[in-house]
C-alpha cells in the first residue's frame, strides 16, 4: 500500500541553496516538493538561511501567514540565541546545514509534519538551560507560567469549565466577585479573548484544565 507523500515548500536565501536542497528532498520517496505559488498547500516549509536574522524571521512568519504553519529552518550557523529567536517566531525545528543529508533531512520534515521538533544535539542542553532561566527570571516573580496564565487564572478557568458562575468561584477560591472578574478581564485582556468561553477554550487546548 502505498504512503501519502508529506507536501513541502522549500524557500532559500540563495539559489545555491534552493537547488541543493531541493534535490535532497526530491532524492526522497516520502516526500514531494510543492511549487513556489503552493505554499498554503503544503504540510512543512523548508527554510535554508545563512544564520537566524530578524529577515529571517520575517520570511519564517510570512511562511506562516501564507497557510503552512509548520516551518523547519536549515541553518548555516546556528546558535542557542538564534534558536530562540526563531521558536519565538514560530519554527517547529533545526538542522544544520552539514548535517542535512537526506536521511537526517527526511527525518526531520517527518518530525515536522507529526507535529513534533527537531534540534541538534549540542544545543539542546543549552535551549533547556535558557527556558528554566526565562522562567526563573521572568516568568515566576509575575507569577506566570509558559502558557501565559498564572494558577490563580488555570484555578478560575478550571472552575468555570466546571459549569460554575462567577459567585461560586468566587467562593471556591475564597475570592471576592470583583476579584474574580478582574482576574478574567485581565487574562481575555493579554490574550485578545473575546470573553471567558473562549479563555476557557484556551486553557483547555492548552492542556492546563
Amino acid at each position: 500500500m502505498s504512503t501519502e507523500r508529506i507536501r513541502v515548500f522549500l524557500y532559500a536565501s540563495d539559489p545555491v541553496s534552493q537547488l541543493g536542497i531541493a534535490g535532497l528532498l526530491r532524492s526522497r520517496p516520502e516526500i514531494m516538493v510543492v511549487d513556489d505559488g503552493d505554499v498554503d498547500g503544503a504540510q512543512v516549509a523548508v527554510l535554508v538561511v545563512e544564520a537566524i536574522t530578524e529577515e529571517s524571521t520575517r520570511v519564517l512568519r510570512a511562511i506562516q501567514r501564507n497557510g503552512c504553519p509548520k516551518v523547519l529552518l536549515i541553518v548555516n550557523h546556528l546558535d542557542e540565541a538564534g534558536m530562540l529567536a526563531a521558536i519565538e517566531a514560530g519554527a517547529c525545528g533545526f538542522l544544520r546545514r552539514s548535517d542535512a543529508r537526506p536521511d537526517t533531512l527526511a527525518k526531520s520534515v517527518l518530525s515536522a509534519a507529526a507535529g513534533d521538533g527537531t534540534v541538534p544535539p549540542d544545543l539542546l542542553g543549552r535551549l533547556l538551560s535558557q527556558v528554566s532561566l526565562i522562567q526563573q527570571q521572568v516568568l515566576s516573580p509575575r507569577g506566570l507560567s509558559f502558557s501565559g496564565l498564572s494558577d490563580r487564572e488555570v484555578e478560575v478557568l478550571r472552575l468555570l469549565a466546571e459549569g460554575c458562575d462567577t459567585a461560586e468561584v468566587a467562593r471556591r477560591v475564597c475570592y471576592s466577585e470583583r476579584t474574580v472578574k478582574n482576574v478574567l478581564q485581565d487574562m481575555t485582556r493579554r490574550h485578545n479573548l473575546r470573553n471567558r468561553t473562549p479563555a476557557v477554550a484556551y486553557a483547555l487546548r492548552q492542556g492546563l484544565i
